[in-house]
């Protein structure tokens, strides 16, 4: 399987990619069989160079870590009307407007979550989003972060040598760098990786009594293809579903609550809804670690388009699975009285990809702004009174 690499590389020669983010020079003058040779002889993260070369070596296209795929047939619409079929009971029907405005004609799924209390606001398209789930492409960093901070793998401010190049988590999160994260993946070995995913949440129903919702699927052996590195970069044979990345968001956004999330679907289960804890997460003191990274990718990352002038924290992912192009962002508003989730998955054509997403996102940001949503004070119900969060 072939991956769609992220748009800020795509136009570079395979062996000059591989061999610019692995030593930092890109610049170097030698043939490229003398790079891959040097590749596959690297000491320095030798397991996560040795699968890169092998990648790269089998194809004449880019490299498979680095998400390109060769072409169609796509399997799944750019463009479609993604809210036939769906039930609008009980939502926040002003953050439903700005997701089914923001999102347009394409084909894909919103779902806005209330990261203080777990509740589902809005879900677009939500026979999409309750299905079984997509690869989370690189949308899988964020887990991988918390899980090396959590095992002292990396220290935030710790500078990984890869080849010739230094670089730490916030820079590596902020342009989604698959080699340091499969790094990282090596580093911990599959066994810890797939701990921490399912601590997080993976592999199991995010959801609390939420019709139709889907588990995903967690691998339980680390990937034919590209072993935990690929795991670990692009989400290699996980399946994630919407509601899992709103849930794990969530509980980086309020400080290590992992909700269950919760659908309302009467103004009765709304005016009684309460929080429901699936479990605390110890992610408290790393949260600061990743969020620069997750800030970053909006101020001047790969979700730049997202960005404006109240702060985003996100995370892009783009891939391609089944003959479709996965564009997925999940994010928070880190600062104002009210706080949103917003996930954005995107599947189709070529067009769509991680930052389409993001714009999306930030397209639904900027719309509630506008309606000065994140300046009115929370409403105090009996969820917020009861709400865990800090």
């Amino acid at each position: 399987m072939k991956r769609l690499f992220l748009s800020r590389l795509s136009r570079i020669l395979p062996v000059v990619l591989a061999v610019s983010l692995i030593t930092g020079a890109g610049s170097a003058a030698t043939s490229t069989k003398k790079k891959r040779r040097r590749l596959a002889h690297r000491s320095t993260t030798a397991n996560s160079a040795v699968f890169i070369h092998k990648v790269v070596a089998r194809s004449s296209e880019p490299s498979a870590l680095a998400g390109v795929v060769r072409g169609g047939p796509w399997t799944e619409p750019t463009y479609a009307d993604s809210t036939d079929g769906d039930n609008v009971d009980a939502e926040d029907l002003e953050i439903r407007r700005a997701a089914v405005e923001a999102l347009g004609q394409y084909h894909g799924s919103i779902v806005v979550v209330d990261p203080v209390t777990g509740r589902i606001l809005s879900i677009v398209n939500q026979k999409l989003a309750l299905g079984a789930g997509f690869q989370p492409c690189s949308t899988v960093k964020v887990s991988v972060a918390l899980a090396a901070l959590s095992e002292k793998v990396i220290e935030p401010d710790t500078k990984l040598k890869l080849g010739g190049a230094h670089m730490d988590l916030t820079y590596a999160l902020a342009h989604s760098n698959n080699y340091f994260f499969a790094t990282l993946g090596q580093k911990m070995g599959f066994d810890k990786v797939s701990y921490y995913a399912h601590l997080f949440g993976y592999g199991e129903k995010a959801g609390l009594d939420v019709p139709g919702e889907q588990p995903g699927r967690f691998p339980a052996a680390p990937p034919a293809n590209g072993g935990v590195g690929m795991l670990t970069s692009f989400g290699e044979e996980i399946s994630q579903t919407p509601l899992q990345l709103a849930a794990l968001i969530s509980a980086v956004a309020n400080g290590g609550t992992l909700y269950y999330l919760q659908y309302p679907r009467t103004e009765k289960e709304v005016s009684e809804f309460v929080p429901r804890v699936k479990r605390k997460l110890d992610i408290e003191s790393l949260i600061p670690g990743i969020k620069p990274g997750m800030r970053g990718a909006v101020d001047f990352g790969t979700a730049h388009r997202a960005r404006q002038e109240e702060p985003i924290a996100g995370k892009t992912g783009t891939c391609s699975e089944n003959h479709a192009h996965l564009g997925w962002f999940g994010s928070f508003n880190d600062v104002g009285n009210r706080k949103l989730v917003v996930v954005v998955l995107l599947t189709g054509g070529r067009p769509v990809g991680g930052p389409v997403a993001a714009g999306i996102a930030g397209d639904i940001y900027r719309r509630l702004d506008e309606k000065k949503y994140f300046a009115a004070a929370q409403p105090l119900t009996p969820a917020t009174l009861i709400s865990t969060y800090k």
